[in-house]
């Protein structure tokens, strides 16, 4: 017996249910479904990303409204395209033998005229994104002022994208007398406040806690140098053959900046952010979806409403500024019941961060170090293997055995064998064979704490190029591709300033400001010793008081004295000249 019976579905949502082969209703479904059938109520529903919230708030809504009516009588509001097309098409499947029920869905990067043609038809059921949603409000193509139900889904993921205002003005449409059912992984407070503003005296269903990860999600991370990330990242996809993954980055520069590293090194990878077209960003999805990438490098605004079953892996390559962000990344993986893992790479300076994660998703993370080469070199091998030994063979291959039999004639089984695997080990063990460890242990210490674990440089921009301690942290992590916590104590003065780097990050930016133009000026980095106060040769260091810098006087201060014959133009014009000639060579 289908158990979606129990239910109190009507047949024809039950035939289409049977036709997509659904048994068993997932947990949101089984307490959702018979709760909005049977009252004319407000609901809050609290459920991870995967758990089955689309049926769970669609089997009824398809049910409660009046077929025979072409007026508008629900709006279902979702944070993105993907989703909102996702949402309308999945209502599509579940009305299969409700023949008069029209869905429409309405979203940013499509013509709105078409849209709202659409609409004129006879809608029973809107599915729209809160920004093009207000649009049609606005031009007065759309009525939602008699509409009977109203859903609120991924609502947590609307408000993080900053859609609260637009929710606000949409819902101020609606008639007051209409049911709300509002579904989100978490309560947040922006949450909260929706639903005591909009909604009266809601039932609230609540799958496994409040803020909680799911449990069939494996977290684990892992400590590394900031210089070291992207060869971290490469470990990680090695030692998975065959991971589907999503890698999470903080910002566009650097989902692309590591996509295009990936396609380079031969991955099957791609970048999603904003700066993409809508059609560049259908094309990667619809290649993610037909797991064409493996590895889809994304921003968290991107990424909101990607629903992508089988999902192997979630990959923080970069922790996010909020925990509740973590949760909806790593509810990528691990959905409808599957096992999935979630990976953090991060420097020893954001291993506090951890515990914090952990106290709220209550899912504990486990340490683990990156493995060596010689054991990727195994793994990959065990999977050729296993690949070969799966391989179902074409057929057509039989016309060209016999010219392959002779090619290879002479060459025994256990030779032909050792020559195949050799092709793919060398390969990897030619990358792998000096490779040394790249995890760091994360009991050493804090790196912000010692004099000797941390490093402060001298930079010659300033507040009078215009940043300030903010947005010159945000040019060197971007700059560096380094994570929030990996620059630290930044200084700004007038014409400089000063920051700090973990020591072991050194060489990553003295190499990356060698030789490093902007706007056609170079930006000089050097180092600097506050604590010392005096550099290896034994002379006055860069200063923060804004006096000194390395002996040499700064444009705004009075001229040098007489026994220091060597004033800060000469200097300045000499260090210049040399950037110059070393760039000439270049």
């Amino acid at each position: 017996m289908n158990l979606f019976e129990q239910l109190g579905l009507d047949t024809p949502i039950l035939k289409a249910i049977a036709d997509m082969g659904f048994e068993t209703p997932s947990e949101i479904q089984q307490k959702a479904i018979p709760t909005l059938l049977a009252d004319d109520t407000d609901m809050v529903a609290l459920a991870q990303t995967g758990t089955g919230k689309t049926a769970a708030f669609g089997f009824p809504l398809l049910q409660l409204i009046d077929t025979d009516s072409r007026l508008t009588q629900g709006l279902i509001l979702s944070p993105t395209r993907e989703l909102c097309l996702q949402i309308a098409s999945e209502l599509r499947n579940y009305a299969k033998y409700l023949p008069k029920v029209n869905v429409v869905a309405v979203y940013g990067g499509a013509s709105i005229e078409e849209q709202a043609r659409s609409l004129k038809k006879g809608a029973q059921i809107i599915v729209a994104t809160p920004g093009r949603m207000q649009d049609m409000i606005r031009r007065e193509f759309v009525d939602i002022s008699h509409i009977s139900y109203c859903v609120l889904d991924e609502a947590d993921e609307m408000l993080n994208m900053g859609f609260y205002e637009d929710i606000i003005a949409i819902l101020s449409h609606t008639p007051q007398e209409k049911n709300t059912w509002l579904f989100s992984a978490t309560m947040p407070n922006e949450v909260a406040k929706i639903a005591r503003r909009f909604m009266r005296k809601p039932i609230e269903i609540t799958v496994g806690s409040r803020n909680q990860a799911t449990n069939t999600v494996q977290h684990e991370y892992y400590v590394v140098s900031g210089r070291h990330r992207y060869e971290a990242l490469k470990r990680l996809a090695d030692a998975n053959p065959d991971i589907f993954s999503v890698v999470f980055c903080r910002t566009k520069r650097d989902s692309q900046t590591v996509a295009e590293k990936l396609i380079e090194d031969g991955y099957n990878a791609a970048a999603l952010h904003g700066d993409l077209s809508q059609n560049q960003r259908d094309l990667v999805m619809k290649s993610f979806r037909a797991r064409q990438i493996q590895m889809l490098v994304a921003t968290d605004v991107a990424a909101r409403g990607i629903d992508v079953d089988d999902i192997t892996h979630v990959i923080h390559y970069q922790l996010p500024d909020e925990i509740e962000t973590y949760n909806h990344r790593s509810g990528r993986t691990g959905r409808a019941g599957k096992s999935g893992i979630s990976m953090v790479i991060l420097p020893k300076s954001e291993v506090k961060k951890i515990k914090a994660i952990e106290k709220v998703i209550g899912q504990p993370f486990e340490q683990k170090h990156l493995p060596s080469g010689m054991e990727i070199c195994e793994i990959q091998l065990y999977h050729l293997a296993n690949s070969f030994k799966n391989v179902t063979v074409n057929p057509a291959i039989e016309d060209y055995l016999p010219a392959i039999y002779k090619e290879l004639e002479g060459i025994d089984r256990e030779e032909l064998i050792k020559k195949i695997f050799a092709v793919e080990f060398t390969r990897f063990f030619n990358y792998y064979k000096n490779a040394g460890s790249l995890s760091v242990e994360e009991d050493k210490g804090s790196s912000c704490s010692g004099d000797t674990d941390e490093v402060r440089y001298f930079i010659n921009i300033g507040a009078r190029d215009g940043y300030d301690w903010k947005t010159l942290k945000d040019f060197l992590k971007a700059t560096l591709n380094l994570g929030k916590e990996d620059v630290y104590k930044v200084d700004v003065k007038n014409s400089f300033s000063f920051f700090n780097t973990d020591a072991d990050l050194t060489d990553l930016v003295m190499s990356t400001f060698s030789d490093f133009k902007m706007d056609g000026r170079f930006i000089n980095v050097e180092l600097s010793s506050k604590e010392a106060g005096r550099d290896r040769g034994g002379k006055k260091s860069h200063s923060d008081n804004g006096k000194q810098y390395d002996g040499r006087k700064f444009r705004n201060d009075k001229p040098r004295k007489e026994n220091k014959p060597r004033g800060r133009k000469e200097k300045v014009a000499e260090a210049f000249g040399n950037a110059f000639k070393n760039k000439k060579r270049k």
